[in-house]
Order: C-alpha cells, then sequence, then structure tokens
C-alpha cells in the first residue's frame, strides 16, 4: 500500500518532467497520511495504515472524501492475528487531529467486510497517538450504523521509531455577512 501524496509528473520548460508532490498537497483540502505500529508492553503487533485525502474542490464535503486504510493486530510480530482493509469514505481534521472513516472491503475476520470503521489521529511528530471506533467493544464488528466520520478519542500511543502520522489541517469556507 503506498502512503502519502504522489506527485503528477509535469512538463518543466526545459521538455524533461519532474514530480509535483507540492501541486498534489495544494489541491488538497485535508489529508491524513503514514504507518505506524502502536505501543504495546506485549508481544503483540498493531499496525495502522492510512492514505486518505480531501480535495480542495470538496473543501466542504468531507463525505467525498478518498483514500485507504489498513489494520493488522498480531498476537506477535509474524504471529496470528487480524487484518483489515478498506476505502475512506470521510476524513475531517482540525489542526493536528484528524478523524476518518471507512468502508471495510477485505479482512480475514468473519462478518466484518462492508462495514464502517473509524480512526482518530493526533498528529504529535515523534508523539502520536491513534484511536478507533471499537474501542468499547473489543474488536472492529464493521458496522453499518457507525455513521461518518465517527470515531474514538485518540487514546492509544504510537510505538517509538516505528512510523509517523501527518494531518494537514482542513480549512472550511464559512459563509460570512
Amino acid at each position: 500500500m503506498s502512503v502519502g501524496a504522489v506527485g503528477a509528473a509535469v512538463a518543466s520548460d526545459n521538455g524533461g518532467t519532474h514530480q509535483a508532490a507540492s501541486d498534489t498537497r495544494a489541491r488538497e483540502a485535508a489529508a491524513l497520511t503514514g504507518s505506524a505500529k502502536l505501543y504495546r508492553a506485549t508481544t503483540e503487533d498493531v499496525t495502522f495504515t492510512f492514505d486518505a485525502h480531501l480535495a480542495r474542490r470538496d473543501n466542504m464535503r468531507p463525505d467525498k472524501a478518498t483514500g485507504t486504510f489498513r489494520f493488522v493486530h498480531l498476537d506477535k510480530p509474524g504471529g496470528k492475528g487480524g487484518w483489515a482493509e478498506g476505502r475512506i469514505d470521510c476524513l475531517m481534521t482540525g489542526g493536528k487531529v484528524a478523524t476518518a472513516t471507512g468502508i471495510i472491503t477485505g479482512s480475514n475476520l468473519k462478518g466484518i467486510k462492508g462495514g464502517r470503521v473509524g480512526f482518530t489521529v493526533h498528529d504529535q511528530g515523534k508523539h502520536d497517538r491513534v484511536g478507533y471506533s471499537w474501542a468499547s467493544v473489543g474488536g472492529p464488528d464493521g458496522t453499518k450504523k457507525l455513521p461518518k466520520c465517527t470515531s474514538a478519542a485518540p487514546f492509544e500511543k504510537v510505538k517509538q521509531g516505528t512510523g509517523d502520522f501527518h494531518v494537514k489541517p482542513w480549512h472550511p469556507t464559512y459563509p460570512t455577512g
């Protein structure tokens, strides 16, 4: 899974091309990207990955966000456990906090495909935090009743040195007058 903004090839004055990642970021109203393992005092290996974007043209429609998510929870590195992946269906950010939801499109867990799950990330540099909608029920139930852009507070800590999440703040435009 590719994570982060991907630049488009742009023709330069001398006939060549170069990556225009800054052009891509300028066209975004909000973003949540990155991958990291969660801190665990046990042998558990828990990883979350996000590549979520809200186009500038959809600035006032966070439910038009696109992208992907993936989470893996193993009993130990390379061990047994569960995983799920899916498509983002909503993204809202405020400062360095992002809340996103998505529909599960693939998983090894029974009965959750097609359900919605939510995530919250607090981008604090090397001390990021993550929350998820199934925190109070013990596992992702993939409920179809979860509203878009709904999740839990970012209560989990990211394991130091394993990755970093990046949140691009959203700036909705409000009518004046």
